[in-house]
């Protein structure tokens, strides 16, 4: 029964997409994923299997992919494996095979006139001890200054995201910390903050690092009812208020912001990225 495959819609068995890597499988599942998005309306059945660092290992992943494939349609395999040995093994099974690492190794070794080293998890892993460290200390910062809970040290964030509650501002944060070690706090607006207009008065000396985020009235209130059923907090009319005055805020003082309503994390941190200049 563990083998049978997942059927969709109509009857239709759904294929199973392997993401494989000698690491996390982060890379893996972001690259293949990013493709996987040119086809929307296919259903798909995705697993991850990380830390696959020996042929042994290989082996017994491919003997999963192939009962898969016995059992239903050809499963699609995407592999961030490094160690050639370990890919060889990986490349035999009965799925559709993409090498989203060695597909290129050769054609970087060629460019830069040097040889890669073939080892395993330096895309994840803790070999720049410093850039690892900086993220650690940038998750930490975001903890304490998520929500406006700390102001403490405000002054050393690189940036600070504002906006009514919801709209995303703590995913954010997290997610640049995580990904790009930036110093990033949060503090949310709230309806005494509309009563001038003026940013919230902790902020005021660090306007240039202030960045707002919106949303719809109608995606924001489906949040919020979420949270809290049937309360005046998650009412569209109170949501519109809050978003609309948020965004006469943001213009009075010259905040650039986005609409977050229809962007992921990714595409939010991105775009903050590029218009704040933040670099690492």
């Amino acid at each position: 029964m563990a083998n049978q495959p997942t059927v969709g819609a109509g009857g239709t068995p759904t294929p199973t997409v392997f993401f494989l890597s000698d690491s996390t499988g982060i890379t893996a599942e972001t690259l293949g994923n990013t493709l996987l998005t040119q086809f929307p309306a296919q259903r798909l059945e995705r697993r991850t299997i990380p830390f696959i660092t020996t042929v042994e290992q290989a082996r017994d992943v491919v003997a999963t992919i192939d009962r898969v494939a016995a059992s239903g349609p050809r499963p699609l395999v995407f592999s961030t494996t490094v160690s050639p040995d370990v890919r060889a093994v990986l490349a035999q099974s009965a799925g559709h095979f993409f090498d989203l690492f060695g597909a290129h190794v050769s054609q970087l070794e060629q460019a830069l006139g040097s040889s890669a080293n073939g080892l395993p998890g330096q895309a994840h892993g803790v070999g720049d001890a410093v850039r690892y460290q900086s993220r650690m200390a940038a998750v930490e910062y975001a903890i304490e200054h998520d929500d406006g809970q700390s102001l403490r040290a405000l002054e050393r964030a690189e940036l600070i995201l504002i906006a009514p509650s919801r709209c995303g501002k703590t995913p954010t944060t997290m997610y640049l910390a995580l990904q790009h070690g930036i110093l990033a706090a949060n503090f949310p607006l709230v309806e005494e903050d509309f009563d001038t207009m003026a940013l919230p008065k902790p902020l005021r000396p660090f306007a240039e690092k202030c960045f707002g985020l919106t949303s719809q009235p109608i995606r924001l209130s489906q949040i919020r009812q979420e949270r809290r059923p049937n309360s005046n907090y998650a009412s569209l009319a109170q949501c519109t208020y809050e978003l609309r005055n948020a965004e006469d805020m943001y213009r009075a003082n010259n905040i650039p912001y986005v609409n977050s309503a229809t962007m992921s994390v990714e595409e939010i941190s991105a775009t903050v990225l590029q218009r704040m200049q933040l670099h690492h």
